[in-house]
């Protein structure tokens, strides 16, 4: 029996088609605001979804991207899409409070407070700088000139060179038996022993 009777009996026993043609899945293709091509089977929720390159398909990360038509696609899960729809718009009420609150103005109110709030923390801060401009340099050196003689008078230490510090040796193994390392070493240096 030949392989490739083997493969179709195998084919008959697990229900597969014989055809000899190939399905072909054909992908739809879209492309994103900023002209990324993008392909998927359906662009329906649930379905996978691709990035087009020249050499690759790469699963769309996860995010929501808009499409040349106006519709929102959104990705929870790498290549897989989670919804797709029309854009949702604001109401308009909260469009219009957005827009006041960025050209909002400061009122007269608005200015006297904080003019008020600056005042408060120049007062804060004059006492500290009259307080620094009082004291001048020359008293400090004062204070800390009578600081300092005011402290007990330290003894002077003197060095003594006649007096003898004990240096211990310690020399191992004094009276052991030569061996041949030691016998070369004593020839190469010359010392007799």
């Amino acid at each position: 029996m030949k392989a490739t009777d083997m493969l179709n009996k195998v084919k008959e026993v697990l229900g597969v088609e014989l055809n000899e043609e190939t399905q072909e899945v054909k992908l739809a293709q879209a492309t994103l605001e900023n002209g990324t091509v993008i392909e998927s089977e359906n662009f329906a929720a649930g379905s996978e979804v691709f990035i087009v390159t020249d050499d690759e398909k790469v699963a769309l990360p996860v995010g929501e991207y808009t499409l040349e038509d106006g519709e929102i696609l959104k990705v929870e899960e790498e290549g897989i899409i989670a919804s797709i729809g029309a854009a949702e718009e604001a109401p308009e009420e909260e469009v219009e409070a957005a827009e006041e609150e960025e050209m909002a103005y400061a009122t007269k109110q608005d200015l006297a407070e904080v003019k008020e709030m600056i005042e408060e923390i120049k007062s804060m801060i004059e006492p500290k700088e009259e307080m620094s401009e009082e004291v001048s340099e020359e008293e400090v050196k004062e204070e800390v000139k009578e600081e300092l003689s005011a402290e007990v008078p330290v003894e002077k230490v003197t060095h003594n060179p006649e007096a003898e510090t004990k240096k211990n040796l310690n020399l191992f193994a004094q009276k052991r038996n030569m061996t041949t390392a030691d016998k070369v070493m004593q020839r190469i240096a010359n010392i007799k022993k």
